[in-house]
């Protein structure tokens, strides 16, 4: 990170991992952006209008738009920025939705994505259902398919475990070594 950029915290994880809920904390803690999931919003409109869920054609406008917030957010961030999903949660999502499918473009934003550290939040935490949520039996399964990923770009992370409470202490220990790293 240099002096006049950011510390770019991705929430990394599969559904119902409690991202949002330690993304809030983080950004408040450190008076901060958190830069909200677009997918959510975008999803709930299109079931919302049509039952429709999330196709392939989908994808692209998720991706453009994480990237528009996080720009949009970046410019009044304090010395760090928190950021819900990226497009290597869009990589996953697409290759486990749609039968191991996801276009060049999205592989190769995902693989050359910038951010200085992933928080991989656990599935240690009751699920909460919602309309947008689909795989409450798979959350292991789904968690090491995030690892993987991960480990297969050399990505720097941390499994994130525990309560509220524990997660906030873990992470603000972790986060406080980059700063003072960076």
């Amino acid at each position: 990170m240099s002096k006049n950029k950011c510390l770019k915290i991705v929430l990394f994880g599969p559904e119902s991992s409690g991202k949002t809920t330690l993304a809030n904390h983080l950004a408040a803690h450190y008076n901060t952006n958190c830069v909200p999931e677009f997918a959510r919003d975008y999803l709930q409109k299109k079931w919302d209008r049509n039952n429709e869920v999330c196709s392939l054609e989908d994808l692209p406008i998720i991706i453009e738009g994480q990237k528009s917030l996080e720009n949009k957010l970046i410019k009044n961030s304090n010395k760090i920025i928190f950021c819900d999903t990226n497009v290597v949660v869009t990589q996953i999502w697409s290759q486990t939705h749609f039968n191991g499918y996801c276009s060049s473009k999205i592989l190769k934003a995902a693989k050359h994505s910038k951010y200085d550290y992933y928080l991989l939040t656990d599935v240690d935490i009751p699920w909460q259902n919602d309309y947008l949520r689909d795989r409450p039996n798979d959350r292991e399964k789904m968690l090491n398919v995030f690892k993987e990923v991960l480990d297969l770009y050399d990505f720097p992370y941390k499994l994130i475990s525990g309560d509220v409470t524990t997660r906030i202490k873990t992470s603000v220990e972790i986060i406080d070594k980059l700063i003072l790293k960076s």
